[in-house]
């Protein structure tokens, strides 16, 4: 008989695991990114609401998740196994954003508190016959257990709002219509909680939202909820039973090898042999063939008239079923056990898929760092080339360097040689940028996550980290003007402009070396050269590497390791071992 190993070891290596998943990021829009978002949210679900609670506490009730698509008859179902309307049905749908588990008043306390679904806060009715969804019955709903946020939206499914959903009898769209208009965005998801003494001890049910919902919050919740499920109890009807979403969450049952069992309502009479022959044929070659598969007659009942509940004798055999796991020890834990194992296993290709997407994503961070590194260090070299071949002495500093000191002054001199220096500058930022932009043509990722170009902005960031390169020469020269052993009659301002031109004006400048040795004396040039030089090497490298990392502050920002790779593997290997 399958067992369940509930030693303190795994419980730690699957707590271990559970946190290096939450950890891995896929933040850039990579192919497959999306993909990988939603395997993590799925993981994280599962871990969370099903494989932690239930290895923790083996002897909980079975929780039976009744999914399906719209239309499907998922809450006359669950109705009818109850004995009593517990969910609604019809054009007014409060169970697609209010899901409802129902489960025997001995077992509410295993639902009442955070074990299971900890995200969604409780809802508790005392039992009763409900009959409508008015006002009064939900003002009715005041006892709140535990609000939480829901933190990992779950998607199971791609979106299907682009399609309107088949409803046969216009019930079901209608009323997702109406939920699409009256959903409120802030409000917190919460699952209310019914009890009812014609279920068995240790059997839940648990009526979930359409899985192919029109709203996004209904399908999330949909899917979060059926990853917390000990049975999934797929419901089809026979006009949607080929359908590719449903077909979804059978794969997605057979890969992790859950407890499954199927219902294919509405079935017409006529046709019933016929449809059921097909379906069993699809099930088998999906290789699901083993797959308990229980069909319910197309009946009045199930289009919601009278009281809502089908005669016991179309859900007899689902309810045996489904009592039989409860009831029977050795069947409970067989079907608990099996979804566990299958799960556990499943884990076993899941994580290096993750680690494998996280490797990607690490990869692509570095090439587009590498990119724009690659980019500046060259804009770095052409600035100091520059620099050194005196081209910053040009146009108007050169004309006011020629006309130094009768025709234009220290502070003229120094003004035309700063905003030389700052047009140098800001012509080699922007083909650092131009660089990138060529380099990351087709890159999906460069567009969102390095920060724009923002020519107008680093214009203006140069002209400060100029100015201040010029304030702080100034203060130089003044410090060496009175340092000298004897009277230079030579001015700070102009001690200043002329080492200055020293500095980029390159084999022109020689007369400015000559005039500052005469006066200052050939130590006290030497020093204030080597500290001019040293403020300028500075400027020049604070300019670059600050426009470097606004470039890729939003990258770095993502803090993308190649830790997340190395560490999904290393939770996935003690996994194994304790396993």
């Amino acid at each position: 008989m399958a067992t369940l190993d509930v030693r303190p070891r795994l419980l730690d290596a699957l707590s271990a695991l559970r946190d290096r998943v939450d950890a891995a990021r896929f933040p850039l829009p990579l192919p497959g990114a999306a993909r990988a978002r939603r395997n993590r949210a799925e993981l994280l679900a599962q871990l969370d609401d099903y494989l932690v609670p239930r290895l923790c506490a083996p002897e909980a009730p079975l929780l039976a998740v009744v999914g399906g698509s719209t239309g499907a008859g998922k809450s006359t179902l669950v109705n009818s196994l109850v004995g009593r309307r517990v969910t609604a049905a019809g054009v007014l749908r409060p169970t697609t954003r209010t899901p409802v588990l129902v489960c025997h008043p001995d077992d509410h306390h295993w639902f009442a508190g955070q074990r299971v679904l900890p995200e969604l806060r409780r809802m508790w009715v005392p039992a009763q016959e409900i009959t409508a969804y008015e006002p009064c019955d939900l003002r009715q709903m005041r006892e709140l257990l535990g609000t939480h946020e829901l933190l990992h939206p779950r998607e199971l499914l791609e979106p299907h709002a682009a399609r309107k959903p088949h409803a046969p009898d216009g019930r079901d769209a209608a009323g997702e219509e109406e939920d699409a208009r009256g959903e409120d965005p802030g409000e917190l998801p919460a699952l209310r909680i019914e009890t009812d003494r014609s279920l068995p001890l240790g059997l839940a049910l648990l009526d979930a939202p359409d899985i192919d919902s029109l709203v996004a919050r209904n399908r999330d919740l949909a899917a979060e909820l059926i990853c917390a499920a000990d049975i999934w109890v797929l419901v089809t009807t026979a006009t949607r039973y080929a359908d590719a979403v449903p077909w979804h969450l059978l794969r997605t049952a057979k890969e992790y090898d859950v407890t499954l069992v199927t219902v294919l309502d509405r079935v017409p009479h006529q046709v019933a042999a016929e449809v059921s022959r097909h379906y069993g044929a699809l099930l088998a070659a999906a290789g699901l063939g083993d797959v308990p598969r229980f069909t319910i007659p197309e009946l009045p009942e199930s289009a919601g008239g009278g009281n809502g509940l089908l005669p016991s004798t179309a859900v007899a055999g689902l309810r045996a079923w489904l009592d039989q796991r409860a009831q029977d020890p050795a069947a409970h834990v067989v079907a608990s056990a099996r979804t566990v194992a299958g799960l556990l296993a499943s884990l076993g290709s899941r994580l290096p898929g993750l680690a494998g997407a996280a490797a990607v994503q690490h990869a692509a961070a570095v090439r587009l760092l590498q990119r724009v590194e690659d980019a500046y260090g060259r804009a770095g070299e052409r600035v100091r080339e520059e620099v050194a071949a005196g081209e910053v002495l040009a146009g108007d500093a050169l004309t006011h360097w020629r006309g130094h000191p009768h025709d234009s002054t220290a502070d003229e001199l120094l003004t035309a040689l700063t905003s030389s220096l700052a047009a140098v500058l800001s012509c080699s930022v922007a083909a650092a940028d131009e660089e990138i932009a060529a380099a990351c043509v087709g890159d999906p990722a460069a567009g969102t996550v390095l920060a724009p170009r923002d020519p107008d902005g680093a214009i203006g960031r140069i002209g400060v980290a100029v100015r201040r390169w010029r304030r702080c020469l100034e203060e130089v020269a003044e410090e060496a003007v009175r340092a000298a052993e004897r009277s230079t009659g030579l001015d700070a301002d102009r001690a200043a402009a002329l080492v200055a031109v020293s500095l980029l004006g390159g084999r022109r400048a020689r007369t400015a070396g000559e005039i500052l040795a005469g006066t200052l004396g050939p130590q006290g040039v030497l020093r204030l050269r080597d500290r001019g030089a040293q403020l300028l090497a500075d400027c020049l490298e604070r300019v670059l590497e600050g426009e470097r990392d606004r470039r890729t502050a939003p990258l770095e920002a993502l803090d993308i390791t190649p830790d997340h790779q190395v560490e999904l593997i290393a939770a996935l290997s003690v996994l194994q071992k304790e396993r």
